[in-house]
């Protein structure tokens, strides 16, 4: 079946695991090629070889998205090899929780470093590309703990995430008409997301929580059915929940 996917160059953040991997091999079944970026390559080299053994076209860059220097670089190897970029996926992210009395001030800025100025960094890299091709996508990944405040715990998280929602919806509006932009809000899911709280009581709670999370692919289809639409369409945003999940 011809898709509005097959052939389109998406670039992925955080994909060596969790929501990336799972968006990334299933663009891949449908025809895209994808450019996968984390800092893990031992894990994307791994996810590569699979890809191509089931007929894919994939390429991969060690990233760190903390630093701004390194995703332009992810870039520029989808372009250097396939040409273009047609959808960028920011989607690494970092899920500290525990409450703010214990002031760790240290993973709030990983936090911000990751979620924020990784998705802007993003952005910075591809937005040139976009206009100069006269079309492109950003999804940015973002929470359901950024439409309600997730506290005690998460209140930094959400911060965050309330961020990455504002950064999309201006993009949007300054950018929108031939760039389209989508914000992916997802509630539990299945991902290595809550392995990131140091705090134990915090990280007992998210893995409890996390019981009722739903697989990583869920987000993998709500991600192509924004892709798919035709050029004129913009799909804003997508939330989606785990059906017994009511925060």
């Amino acid at each position: 079946m011809h898709t509005n996917i097959e052939g389109k160059v998406v670039v992925i953040t955080g994909a060596s695991s969790g929501l990336g991997e799972a968006t990334a091999r299933h663009l891949a079944a449908q025809g895209a090629s994808v450019v996968l970026g984390a800092r893990r390559i031992d894990k994307l080299a791994g996810i590569a070889n699979e890809i191509r053994a089931a007929g894919g076209k994939v390429e991969v860059a060690a990233t760190d998205v903390t630093d701004a220097a390194q995703v332009k670089a992810l870039l520029d190897v989808a372009v250097s090899s396939f040409g273009r970029v047609d959808v960028l996926v920011n989607n690494a992210g970092l899920m500290a929780i525990a409450p703010m009395s214990e002031t760790k001030v240290e993973e709030w800025s990983r936090m911000i470093d990751i979620n924020i100025k990784g998705v802007l960094y993003g952005i910075a890299a591809a937005l040139p590309l976009f206009q100069q091709q006269g079309s492109g996508h950003f999804i940015n990944i973002a929470s359901v703990a950024g439409i309600k405040v997730f506290s005690p715990g998460g209140t930094v998280y959400s911060g965050t995430k309330f961020a990455v929602r504002a950064i999309s919806e201006g993009l949007r509006h300054e950018v929108g008409g031939t760039i389209r932009t989508t914000t992916i809000l997802p509630g539990a899911i299945d991902s290595e997301l809550k392995l990131g709280s140091s705090h134990e009581e915090s990280a007992k709670f998210v893995k409890d929580f996390n019981q009722i999370a739903i697989p990583a692919d869920s987000v993998a289809r709500a991600i192509a059915y924004a892709i798919e639409q035709p050029a004129g369409v913009d799909i804003n945003e997508v939330v989606l929940r785990p059906t017994v999940q009511d925060f």
